[in-house]
């Protein structure tokens, strides 16, 4: 027995054995709760639901894995449906056609990466620090989402746009295969090119990155700019789903986005980490709030049980801890 887990800590990493043990362990406790929650539906309405917190959380991965972070990535995504929407207003809102999403999508994701650029140009190049540029992009954006939508929704949209967020291809939900390719894409970007090594290699030490003849400014812009076209994903997937844009769309997963990275086991001081613990774990927090909805838990005590998931994977992370049990085992 001991092998077998040998060999699959091996395989899979520690981080992601652990991830899959408490999934496990929470599909069995849920579904002895209510028998409901293993069902065809239970896990089609999460693989809807899933992605969208899924690509945001993307969108933060690489920013924390060099030693950073992207606080307006909900803002970032709401300004780039908004960039999505006025060209399908433009050309005729529910009657526009192939061309005019083609060309809505296109703008959208222009408006992420430059967002996003214009954040990895001012750490980079000023020397700002991440917390204190995303912070003030995330007021900018939100002001500016305001001031373009007087505060309001903006909706009507043709049925195809509303296909990608409720349709299914081959009986997959649409947004679940949106979410897997862009996954895919982030793990190839991370692991297998030069710029995910230099992404590595800025979040554990920006100097010593330097030395060693990588483009550290190049490389953060690049960071950024990438988050922020994820952001627009995220934005055209948000706008599809909710039929509608809002600047407030969202909000509420800025914190979940983080938590789902420190629980992915991503270093909060960047340098370490991998997609794969990442993604177990957004599934896990899906996985915990369809949970407890289905259960009859009040809604808004799975944002409690998140802040407590926090602060637990905090506590058994800490060096003390670690120490401790380490201590215990030479006992």
């Amino acid at each position: 027995m001991t092998g077998i887990v040998e060999r699959a800590r091996a395989a899979l990493g520690r981080e992601a054995l652990g991830l899959i043990v408490l999934m496990v362990g929470m599909v069995a406790v849920f579904t002895a709760a209510n028998p409901q929650f293993l069902s065809v539906s239970s896990f089609s309405s999460m693989g809807y639901q899933a992605p969208l917190l899924g690509l945001l959380t993307i969108a933060m991965l690489a920013p924390m894995i060099s030693g950073g972070i992207n606080l307006a990535i909900i803002f970032t995504a709401n300004i780039s449906g908004l960039a999505f929407a006025w060209v399908m207003l433009k050309a005729g809102g529910p009657e526009a056609g192939a061309l005019a999403i083609v060309a809505g999508a296109a703008l959208a994701l222009i408006v992420g990466a430059l967002a996003g650029a214009i954040m990895g140009a001012i750490i980079a190049y000023v020397g700002a620090h991440p917390i204190l540029v995303s912070l003030g992009m995330m007021i900018f954006l939100r002001g500016l989402g305001e001031f373009l939508t007087k505060g309001g929704d903006i909706s009507g949209f043709p049925e195809a746009v509303g296909a990608l967020g409720h349709g299914d291809i081959l009986g997959l939900p649409t947004p679940l295969l949106l979410f897997i390719a862009v996954a895919l894409a982030w793990q190839i970007l991370l692991r297998r090119t030069r710029h995910g090594f230099a992404v590595y290699m800025v979040g554990s030490n920006i100097r010593a990155a330097e030395y060693a003849g990588l483009p550290t400014k190049r490389t953060l812009v690049m960071i950024y700019a990438l988050s922020g076209l994820v952001c627009a994903i995220a934005g055209i997937l948000m706008l599809a789903r909710f039929n509608s844009v809002r600047v407030g769309h969202g909000e509420a997963l800025l914190l979940v986005t983080v938590l789902a990275i420190f629980l992915g086991g991503i270093d909060p001081f960047g340098g370490h980490g991998k997609v794969f613990p990442v993604i177990l774990s957004i599934f896990i927090l899906q996985m915990l709030s369809s949970g407890l909805n289905l259960i009859g838990a009040n809604q808004h005590l799975s944002t409690a049980v998140w802040g407590m998931f926090l602060i637990a994977v905090m506590i058994l992370r800490s060096d003390r801890l670690a120490s401790l049990y380490h201590l215990f085992r030479k006992g």
